[in-house]
């Protein structure tokens, strides 16, 4: 299981981004919200670009936002392996991901709890990741919602039957116990978990 540690809920960005960096967490999610699509609002990319002065680790960008076209060329200049955004945006979608592409970077799709997995399907071809929110998101510190396991299985079948590729990722209220309702993920996001305790290197261990 890969593990992609959040800092939404950290007290000290810097602080904990340099713990993380000394672990071996497979990847930085970076949880972008523009108090649009999502209530909450992040730190602005003038602040966030400033990321690898703390972690040279591969960053897992998560757009909760609008339009993701404005922020993607943004967050491909960082040291990003991933750009995720959600299938529930009025955008192109088609378009946005391409543009993703066009960056060589890997790009993904989230669905939110109440969104049915099969809109994830004419978007497939393109995709590398699939982001399963296991909480509503924009905020963090959520318990896991149980029907997630549930989906989860169902975005394993999906994948088989068109025979693609792609990490499944479940975001939201992980940690050792839930850990187990994630066994079809590839791919887990863990934030307070991780940097509300003293050993993060032993969080991490206990999610693999």
């Amino acid at each position: 299981m890969k593990v992609s540690a959040s800092f939404l809920k950290s007290k000290d960005i810097p602080k904990d981004l340099t713990k993380l960096n000394e672990t071996d967490v497979d990847f930085i999610h970076v949880d972008i919200a523009d108090g649009k699509f999502v209530k909450s609002k992040t730190m602005p990319f003038k602040e966030m670009r400033h990321i690898y002065e703390y972690t040279s680790k591969r960053l897992d960008v998560h757009l909760m936002v609008e339009n993701p076209s404005e922020y993607i060329p943004l967050y491909a200049e960082l040291n990003t392996e991933y750009i995720t955004f959600h299938v529930e945006v009025d955008e192109d979608i088609d378009k946005d991901l391409q543009l993703i592409k066009d960056y060589s970077i890997k790009c993904g799709l989230a669905i939110n709890p109440s969104t049915k997995v099969s809109e994830l399907i004419p978007y497939l071809p393109y995709l590398d990741l699939i982001l399963v929110m296991s909480v509503e998101p924009g905020y963090g510190g959520q318990e896991f919602i149980k029907e997630t396991e549930n989906k989860l299985a169902e975005v394993k079948a999906l994948l088989e039957s068109y025979n693609i590729k792609a990490e499944i990722c479940v975001d939201g209220g992980v940690n050792d116990k839930t850990r187990d309702m994630c066994y079809d993920a590839t791919m887990v996001v863990a934030g307070s978990y991780i940097t509300n305790s003293d050993d993060f290197q032993e969080k991490i261990s206990s999610l693999r």
